[in-house]
């Protein structure tokens, strides 16, 4: 994930800013830049590759101003190269972002009508070029801010700076998180506290849709409605581990909060805003010449794994097979001579997967692997890899790495479908332009979380909970029954809808939650009859569904949670995160160790 840091004060502030940049490497990058004001004016230095790079040219022309704004850069729209670094910026302003805008397309045409020339294709270039032209028709930076502010769409935070004001930085949150630093005769503005650990105890938390006029001395907090607000400030204790929660009480909460960044990452680094196309990199393989595809992971990753099958069968139409690692090389299974082995793994280390990757290579398979850790020992013995780039997972239940893998399964199958012929381009367009409203909606999930916890407190009181769901969505259904089962301890089950009578409905009656993820689509009605089965036997009926849904369920749904409407396609993507927000405010009503759960470890490293 990128990393934001700014810095307004009396002493320098790029050495500053660059400290920041170290603290925020751990989020990972592949290119970084500096802007400060010199005598008024915009100055930018920016580098790709790693921070000494960037340290190189500061040293060979340094940077002098006591404000600037700092950035590191995974490359997600463009290639990791100086001129796509941030900060974008114009004469006027400079910009930092992490995140997706959403609407960047259209604003860009309308900004190129009225004159404004771009230099690159990014995003972010559009927001400076938006408050650019606020500020030439007349608007103080605040209010060109503010402005802009109000046209975006997205999952994003921003900060800004602006030529001719040395007290001024503006900082903005619409899902994605920033901290706000309180110093002597300085403030700060960070991705997290981390970043602002050495330069003050005291740190601020914007909430979501918040922005903030920093100056010198002081911060002023305004919400999505452009009114003020107080934001309390808390005096961390320094710690490492303190402060990487930041506002959160635990790192599974504040990693859940992360959901809308991590999924805008990879859908800017794997789509082409303009155009709407895929953008995947060069294997060592033909996708189209591959005859079948065996799916191979463990826990939440095979469960990404039996989602991925769904599309890739029902999209691409290639045949697809999905194992648990810890099964797959002792079936001792047939692998096809031009077979693709599709391997995932949040950390690349996981035993099982990977002795399964090399049961994979010894049958002659070509191995792709999609991870979280391009270093690990799975990337090393892979013929290829897709980055899903959540940045670290500290929590020991997955919750951003699941739908970062599935994210970029969701993507595979679209380019695996382009390489066959089975859609055209615009279908994929479409398609992609319906993953692309994923990050906005997850946000609202997460801000409007309200009904989960109170649905928290009915599941807090089970004994047992059955979870179903169909199609894409089954495997969804055994992520939440996972994710309870782990985090708060009550036996949880999933099932396939239509396996309901054939078997678990004997363990249906008054006392037992039924949760249904059944998102509108095609299967809907199917998995309707489903819950009218489960009802007239006495059952709980929980939905999570979206208004249409939730609305021709209303009469046999004891409690529903509405999900903002999207497309089938991308359905479980989104719906996967309200179902681990439920298991996360059960597991707090029920005391449990939520970041470490009994018995658990984050990566499985031997059989």
């Amino acid at each position: 994930m990128c990393g934001i840091i700014g810095v307004i004060g009396t002493g320098q502030a790029a050495p500053l800013v660059l400290d920041g940049l170290r603290r925020l490497e751990y989020r990972g990058y592949d290119s970084a830049g500096i802007a400060t004001l010199v005598n008024g004016h915009i100055e930018r230095r920016r580098a790709e590759g790693k921070l000494v790079n960037l340290a190189d040219a500061l040293s060979q022309k340094p940077l002098a101003g006591t404000i600037g704004i700092g950035h590191t850069r995974w490359a997600t729209h463009g290639a990791p190269t100086e001129v796509n670094a941030h900060p974008h910026g114009t004469a006027r302003v400079a910009v930092v972002h992490n995140g997706i805008i959403e609407n960047h397309a259209e604003l860009r045409a309308e900004l190129e009508a009225k004159g404004q020339v771009f230099t690159t294709e990014t995003d972010t270039e559009t927001v400076a070029q938006l408050v650019d032209l606020f500020l030439q028709n007349g608007l103080e930076p605040i209010a060109a801010a503010s402005a802009a502010f109000a046209r975006l769409e997205g999952a994003y935070a921003l900060a800004l700076i602006f030529a001719g004001h040395p007290e001024l930085i503006i900082g903005v949150q619409r899902g994605a998180p920033l901290a706000i630093g309180f110093g002597e005769e300085a403030m700060y503005l960070g991705s997290d506290a981390m970043a602002l650990a050495p330069l003050t105890r005291r740190i601020a938390y914007l909430e979501d849709g918040d922005w903030v006029v920093l100056s010198r001395q002081s911060a002023a907090f305004f919400n999505r409605d452009d009114q003020p607000v107080k934001r309390e400030i808390k005096l961390t204790n320094l710690t490492g581990a303190a402060i990487g929660k930041g506002n959160f009480r635990h790192f599974m909460e504040k990693e859940l909060h992360e959901h809308p960044v991590v999924i805008g990452d990879v859908l800017h680094k794997m789509i082409d805003q303009s155009s709407k196309m895929l953008v995947l990199p060069e294997f060592p393989f033909a996708l189209e010449s591959i005859s079948r595809i065996t799916i191979s992971a463990c826990g939440s990753a095979f469960y990404a794994g039996l989602t991925g099958r769904f599309w890739l069968e029902s999209l691409a139409g290639i045949a697809a097979d999905a194992d648990v690692a810890s099964e797959f090389r002792y079936r001792a299974p047939p692998l096809d001579a031009n077979g693709l082995g599709l391997l995932v793994s949040q950390s690349g280390e996981t035993a099982d997967t990977l002795a399964a990757l090399r049961y994979m290579k010894s049958r002659s398979q070509k191995v792709l692997s999609i991870l979280n850790v391009p270093e690990s020992s799975m990337a090393r013995e892979s013929d290829a890899i897709l980055e899903t780039i959540a940045g670290p997972e500290i929590g020991v239940a997955s919750t951003k790495a699941f739908t970062a893998q599935l994210t970029v399964l969701a993507v595979l199958a679209l380019g695996i479908a382009r390489a066959r012929g089975a859609l055209t381009d615009t279908q994929i367009a479409a398609l992609t332009d319906a993953l692309l409203e994923i990050p906005a909606k997850a946000a609202q999930i997460l801000i409007n979380d309200a009904p989960i916890r109170a649905l928290a407190a009915r599941i807090a009181e089970a004994r047992d909970v059955l979870y179903l769901g169909r199609g894409a969505c089954f495997p969804i259904a055994l992520e939440g029954a996972l994710k309870l089962k782990e985090t708060s301890y009550i036996h949880a089950e999933a099932y396939a809808a239509g396996e309901l009578k054939h078997g678990p409905i004997a363990l249906i009656d008054k006392a037992m939650p039924v949760i249904a993820i059944a998102p509108s689509g095609p299967l809907f009605e199917k998995t309707a009859s489903n819950l009218q089965e489960a009802a007239a036997r006495g059952g709980q009926i929980i939905v999570f569904s979206d208004a249409a849904g939730a609305a021709k369920l209303e009469k046999i749904a004891a409690e529903t949670i509405i999900i903002p409407d999207i497309d089938p396609f991308a359905a479980p993507i989104l719906y996967a995160i309200p179902v681990q927000m439920l298991a996360y405010h059960v597991a707090i009503l029920k005391g449990t160790d939520v970041d470490q759960p009994r018995n658990l470890a984050k990566s499985v490293t031997v059989e």
